[in-house]
């Protein structure tokens, strides 16, 4: 929570030095590269690989062979990852001219993302290693080192965009150097925390070694299989750079309120549950495992649908209160605010993914989610040439979240055809007490929120006392409609 607080706070900052300008979709481009191979490394494909058979090593090995085991990854995957920075930096005009096509008949966008990636690139090599140390951490049942990370990248920008950038002629230049400096912090402050398990690796090589060899047979079909949302998202990134100017910064801003509940709940529990599934299937505990992936499905959808009504009908609100200050004009606002609504259809479906992959990875089984996550991004690259053009950046989000929609109920039918997942106690009523709660949610913003035209006539102060009560009134709500429709709040707890 801490984390996507101050993550909002940096782009609130950001918007208000840089709006959505040249300079803005630019730098938001150099950073979304590192960014999307952190989730793949990081966050997505090599956890998803090696906190399975590390468990199963964990259980059937002694603490000597697990040992060996974790250093000869963390050396394998460091040589790998020096590699990939340097190849990124070395080869960044490539990059950009692969990814950000739009810029290449623009000279000054296309000259500044080159200099910009060139910075940014090697985070990925940090926080790679990051990621695998967290891993390690989770695995351990440690998840807030892990989960507090992101909380100094975004101290790291905060404090460049407010002490440094504003003195340069360049400011993003000030935030990719930030971004820079943020890897080393997040690598380092995990060490202390690794010694302290005694789990500090110590680096080896270890191609030749069978259980690296089965940690990267497990990555390889996962670094697709588990991002495609975040593929999906770089494609919309990629076309956006042959729209107007802004387009890219508008899509950044909507998906950062989307990316709060989606980091805060639905990658939160997918973490949390991984060990724990990966444990169960090592101990061949199918009944315990059905009933951690039925709640924490449950929990998902008691979130996810919430916060995806609420966005969709505060999205203009939300975004003139959080990002209409500085150089983020009016304009923009209404256009983020288009995009947010698009991207907010998909969100209980994004936050599904993360939960529905992980049970198949917990089992190893790559294959289903590669299979599964190639039709969804075909669709979307589909979509997205069917809507961009009449559309713009709406049609972008738009694609992402139909091809979201797709992924998620491809992965819930295979999870039951393949007798992953019996369900524990019946859905049907589930599904009336959260559509009955979420219409009654639905009813109190409707009737309480001001016009479109109110919002944008009110100072930032009318703005946010509105939305501080409005907010907690639709919570508030929401829970009532819960409990008066025969939900327990005993019932949420995981075991049940």
């Amino acid at each position: 929570m801490l984390s996507r607080v101050l993550g909002l706070v940096r782009d609130v900052v950001l918007a208000n030095l840089l709006g959505a300008s040249l300079a803005a979709d630019v730098f938001l481009f150099a950073q979304k590269i590192p960014n999307f191979l952190r989730r793949l490394f990081a966050e997505g494909a090599f956890s998803q690989a090696f906190v399975p058979v590390l468990k199963d090593i964990q259980h059937h090995q002694n603490k000597e062979m697990l040992l060996m085991f974790i250093n000869r990854v963390a050396g394998t995957l460091g040589v790998i990852l020096l590699l990939v920075a340097i190849l990124g930096v070395v080869g960044s005009e490539l990059l950009v001219r692969s990814f950000g096509f739009g810029f290449v008949d623009q000279p000054d966008k296309f000259q500044l993302a080159n200099e910009l990636l060139k910075i940014t690139f090697p985070y990925i090599f940090f926080i790679s290693l990051a990621g695998f140390c967290g891993a390690l951490l989770n695995s351990v049942q440690k998840f807030a080192v892990p989960a507090f990370t992101p909380v100094l990248l975004n101290l790291s920008i905060i404090s460049a965009a407010l002490f440094v950038a504003p003195g340069m002629d360049q400011p993003s230049r000030a935030l990719a150097w930030s971004i820079f400096i943020a890897g080393i912090l997040q690598l380092a402050i995990h060490i202390p925390f690794l010694w302290r398990e005694k789990l500090l690796p110590k680096p080896q090589w270890g191609w030749q070694d069978n259980s690296v060899k089965r940690v990267v047979k497990l990555m390889v079909p996962a670094l697709f299989g588990v991002s495609v949302a975040q593929i999906n998202l770089l494609i919309d990134t990629m076309l956006a750079t042959s729209l107007v100017t802004g387009s890219i910064s508008w899509l950044y801003y909507s998906d950062r309120l989307l990316e709060f509940p989606l980091g805060v709940f639905g990658i939160a529990i997918a973490t949390v549950i991984l060990p724990s599934l990966s444990q169960q299937v090592a101990e061949s505990s199918e009944t315990k495992y059905h009933k951690t992936l039925d709640w924490a499905l449950r929990m998902i959808l008691l979130i996810g649908v919430p916060s995806a009504i609420g966005l969709i009908m505060l999205a203009e609100p939300l975004i003139l209160t959080i990002f209409q200050h500085g150089h983020f004009s009016l304009s923009d606002a209404n256009m983020a605010s288009q995009s947010l609504m698009a991207y907010s259809l998909g969100l209980p479906f994004f936050m599904l993914i993360k939960v529905l992959a992980t049970a198949f990875y917990s089992r190893q089984d790559m294959k289903t989610p590669v299979r599964i996550g190639i039709i969804s991004m075909a669709t979307n690259i589909i979509l997205n040439l069917i809507l961009y053009k009449p559309f713009g950046h709406v049609g972008l989000a738009m694609a992402t979240s139909l091809s979201a929609l797709l992924n998620a109920g491809l992965l819930y039918v295979n999870l039951i055809k393949k007798h992953y997942f019996v369900t524990q106690s019946p859905w049907v009523n589930f599904f009336i007490k959260l559509i009955t709660a979420s219409v009654l949610m639905s009813a109190i913003l409707f009737y309480f929120s001001a016009p479109s035209e109110v919002w944008q006539m009110n100072s930032i102060m009318d703005r946010v006392w509105s939305l501080t009560w409005l907010i907690p009134l639709a919570m508030v709500v929401y829970i009532i409609g819960l409990l008066l429709s025969g939900l327990r709040l005993a019932d949420l707890r995981h075991g049940r």
